[in-house]
């Protein structure tokens, strides 16, 4: 008999068994008794949820409104203006990421100008122009640094070297972009090239006046609105909450009451992102001498206008800009230290 149906028979033999339920003689003689304590508990139970009566409920104790008008509830707002500029770079990143194109430069291959200058056109002869002076590199901004010469390792910066430097790459960059040839497709004279536009820098007039009342200042951070009062204390624009307002309410009717409509404002949410808790006052008796108040801050963004304080509703007298480490000066310290947590690093 061959090897296979050999198999075959002993696996149909294994399929045919049925399995064989061993019980041993003292599990089939003896008998399952029923708790009857647990049927007993349950069927108490059930009498007397049946012959309970709803007067013998007992009721909740009523609660007191005096308690309740301890604390007066407010809304407010913190209206931010976000970073338009990323922070400036530390040297060591300015290091880095000048070493990181020396090593890019290393590891690409050649410039090919002509697969992007048509030969005899003047942006071919412009690129020409600019590759002779500086010294024959396609790179710009990385000195005269030969990525494909013999001291191509000698890619790092020696301590003190000013070649990444933000200020020197800028210039070298804008007079990369200027134009050396002419119309006619010639070269242009020293005196007919026109220079570039240079960017605007990152210290606005209202940095070096120190207008804290302008957005045009502080770019690279995070601005909040703060106001004034009566008493001369600065805060937050905020105000009462009546009975049939919700928070965001409150806070987008603050905002517009404090510091007019000449903005355009987004309320990020309906959740406060801080609170300020200051407990009330009791006189020797126990009765309430002052109240306390518990303010609720949303956040808000501003992205146009600006704030105008004539003939607001909140008797507010002015409000600055201001940053995180200046709010800490302006602010009083209670204040500040229940806002600190939804401010950002920058």
């Amino acid at each position: 008999m061959a090897a296979a149906s050999r198999t075959g028979n002993s696996a149909a033999a294994l399929f045919r068994r049925q399995p064989q339920l061993r019980i041993c003689a003292s599990c089939r003689t003896s008998q399952f008794y029923v708790r009857a304590y647990s049927a007993a508990t349950e069927d108490a139970t059930r009498a007397e949820a049946h012959h309970l009566k709803p007067t013998q409920s007992e009721p909740h104790p009523p609660i007191t409104s005096p308690r309740r008008q301890e604390y007066r509830i407010r809304g407010g707002i913190i209206l931010t203006r976000a970073p338009l500029l990323t922070r400036a770079l530390t040297p060591f990143e300015n290091a880095f990421f000048f070493y990181q194109k020396r090593l890019n430069e290393r590891l690409v291959l050649p410039f090919r100008h002509t697969l992007f200058f048509k030969k005899d056109t003047a942006a071919d002869l412009d690129w020409r122009i600019k590759f002779e002076e500086r010294g024959k590199i396609a790179a710009k901004e990385l000195g005269r640094y030969y990525a494909k010469g013999r001291n191509a390792w000698n890619d790092e910066l020696l301590v003190g070297s000013t070649l990444s430097n933000e200020e020197r790459i800028r210039d070298i960059l804008l007079k990369d972009a200027e134009n050396r040839v002419t119309e006619d497709g010639e070269e242009a004279d020293p005196d007919e090239i026109v220079p570039v536009e240079r960017p605007m820098d990152r210290i606005t007039e209202a940095d070096k006046t120190n207008d804290v009342r302008r957005l045009d200042r502080k770019l690279d951070r995070t601005l909040y609105l703060v106001v004034q009062g009566k008493d001369g204390k600065w805060q937050f624009p905020n105000g009462d909450v009546p009975t049939d307002e919700h928070l965001h309410e409150t806070a987008a009717r603050v905002l517009e009451s404090t510091a007019g409509v000449n903005m355009n404002t987004w309320i990020v949410g309906r959740v406060p992102v801080a609170h300020m808790v200051s407990h009330p006052e009791f006189n020797e008796d126990m009765s309430l001498k002052k109240r306390g108040e518990k303010v609720f801050f949303l956040k808000g963004r501003i992205m146009a206008g600006q704030a105008d304080l004539r003939d607001n509703a909140m008797g507010y007298q002015d409000f600055h800009w201001l940053t995180r480490e200046e709010l800490r000066e302006k602010l009083e310290p209670d204040c500040f230290h229940a806002v600190r947590n939804m401010m950002a690093d920058r």
